[in-house]
């Protein structure tokens, strides 16, 4: 019931531009460019709007926020950091899920000192920051999940969730998890199944093109709302000319974690290098040594960060692992995409992409140089590829972005408790 007044009024409040008071708003996130950037364009139009925005973040991205208009609130995390080797996750659902619960443990009593005396009005938060809810409902303020990837849908639990966990849930360290966390919960007041209590959110303002959420027809929006992309001013990211004379552009990026693939850059090398005319950026991250690529054309630019938006603007083929947050840049900028998924949601974008008409997914293990330049050709020189980008473009723009996500937040201010 309250789900429901929650998006009406919503609704009206979007589309009668409806303000609020200023208020002082918290956004909780972890310390990782793919879930910390899709918020920052919110934050800083939160901040003009006259609202006092506070980001719980490590320090490792408090500049990054504070650039956006935000007053950090410092917290020390035990997760991997953005730069951290990617074997640092581990390679098993456990692996990947106990860190999220040790560090939302261990932060907890952080956060609550760090806000001691200065409660905010709302929480914002990352998917992956369960802190933020427990303190939500201490504080009895509404909460709002920004979600910078799909969400789920109507018999999600039974088509994915039940049967990903039936094994883990076998053993005796899959059984301790869950344990943990309803201990962890239950001492917070909290008797939610951990289950929907991470994926089930209240209230949800998704931060991708509904044209990326697999199956969207049964999602329950009325708990979640498709603002897609909230893009803005990445100036501060730095710029890209493209080289005079050159007939095309590619952009190779598997994005900030999972960088260390260099049999699949020398691949790349193959493929784009040997073209002529054409013009290849290739991002290798930090944890490669140029030196293993071999021998690189000069047209061939290798680099350790690049700034993406810039280039993927004049770019005519990205290259990517398909994350939520290069998935919808590249169709932002109507750019064709060849998705080579590295892990967790990475694999289903490349399924929607390709399903949109707009990429040719391969798996790591098939990107070789002959296969990745047949997808090249193919996709820069059909015509209706290109088509396919600019209609789903469009429908981006329809979304809303960075104003509808404020304006629903502001709403949620304004609606009536109780």
């Amino acid at each position: 019931m309250r789900r429901n007044r929650l998006y009406e009024t919503s609704r009206l409040a979007y589309g009668a531009g409806m303000t609020s008071r200023p208020a002082h708003i918290a956004m909780f996130s972890i310390a990782a460019h793919g879930h910390v950037n899709p918020s920052l364009e919110v934050i800083r139009e939160l901040v003009a709007r006259g609202h006092r925005v506070t980001y719980a973040i490590p320090p490792l991205l408090a500049d990054k926020v504070a650039g956006a208009g935000a007053e950090p609130r410092l917290w020390h995390s035990t997760l991997p950091g953005p730069d951290a080797d990617p074997e640092a996750w581990g390679s098993t659902l456990l692996d990947n899920v106990e860190p999220f619960l040790d560090d939302a443990i261990q932060s907890l009593p952080q956060l609550a000192q760090a806000y001691e005396g200065d409660e905010p009005d709302l929480v914002l938060h990352d998917i992956a920051s369960y802190a933020a809810r427990v303190l939500g409902r201490r504080w009895d303020v509404p909460v709002i999940s920004l979600s910078p990837c799909m969400v789920a849908w109507e018999g999600y639990e039974q088509e994915v969730g039940e049967p990903m966990w039936e094994e883990p849930l076998k053993t005796e360290r899959g059984q301790a998890y869950y344990a943990r966390f309803h201990a962890w919960l239950e001492e917070n007041g909290i008797t939610d199944h951990p289950d929907p209590f991470v994926g089930r959110p209240d209230r949800s303002l998704v931060l991708i093109p509904k044209a990326l959420q697999p199956n969207a027809d049964r999602v329950d929006e009325t708990a979640c709302t498709f603002v897609g992309a909230c893009q803005g001013d990445r100036s501060a990211e730095g710029d890209w000319t493209r080289p005079e004379g050159v007939e095309r552009v590619v952009l190779v990026s598997l994005g900030s974690a999972f960088t260390k693939q260099p049999a699949f850059y020398r691949e790349c090398v193959r493929a784009f290098g040997e073209l002529p005319g054409w013009h290849t950026v290739l991002q290798i991250g930090r944890h490669i040594d140029p030196a293993e690529l071999g021998d690189v054309p000069d047209n061939v630019e290798v680099r350790a960060w690049v700034p993406q938006l810039a280039i993927l603007q004049q770019a005519d083929l990205f290259v990517t692992h398909a994350g939520a947050g290069g998935s919808q840049e590249g169709l932002a900028a109507a750019t064709p995409m060849i998705a080579v998924p590295q892990a967790a949601d990475q694999f289903g974008n490349a399924d929607m992409l390709q399903g949109l008409g707009v990429a040719r997914k391969l798996l790591t293990e098939e990107a070789t140089a002959e296969a990745l330049r047949t997808a090249a050709l193919a996709l820069v020189d059909d015509p209706e590829v290109a088509g396919r980008l600019k209609e789903v473009r469009a429908g981006m723009a329809e979304e809303g972005g960075t104003r509808r996500a404020a304006d629903l937040i502001e709403a949620e201010l304004a609606a009536p408790r109780g």
